[in-house]
C-alpha cells in the first residue's frame, strides 16, 4: 500500500476529485493548508495599503491506495491539477505497512 499526499491548488479540488473517483478511488481525506513554494506569496492591497500574503491558501489530499492503482492516482492528479503554471502543486508518495478498519479489525488492502 502507498499513502499519497498531494498540494493542489484550491480551485481545482472538484476536478481532482472527479477524476480520482472515475479510476476508483473510493476515500480521501481533504484538508485545507496553507503554504507557499516557488511563487514565494504576492502583494495585495486593501483599503489603500500594500500588504505582503506569503501563505498562499492550498488544498492537501491524502489517500491510502493499492500499490497497482498508484500510477493511476499519480496520472489523474496531475492531468486534473495541472494548468502549467507555478504553483499547481506537488505530489508526495510514502509506503504504508500496515492499514487497519476499526469496526470490524480488518486488516492489509481489505481495510482500504
Amino acid at each position: 500500500m502507498t499513502k499519497v499526499e498531494a498540494i493542489i491548488q484550491t480551485s481545482k479540488l472538484d476536478t481532482v476529485k472527479d477524476a480520482l473517483h472515475e479510476i476508483g478511488v473510493e476515500g480521501m481525506t481533504v484538508i485545507e493548508a496553507r503554504g507557499h513554494g516557488r511563487q514565494k506569496g504576492h502583494t495585495e492591497y486593501y483599503r489603500g495599503r500594500e500588504y505582503t500574503v506569503d501563505l498562499i491558501p492550498k488544498i492537501k489530499l491524502e489517500m491510502v491506495v493499492r500499490d497497482e492503482m498508484v500510477e493511476g492516482v499519480i496520472q489523474a492528479i496531475c492531468v486534473a491539477a495541472r494548468t502549467g503554471k507555478i504553483g499547481d502543486g506537488k505530489i508526495f508518495l510514502s509506503k504504508v505497512d500496515d492499514a487497519i478498519r476499526i469496526r470490524n479489525d480488518e486488516r492489509g488492502d481489505g481495510a482500504l
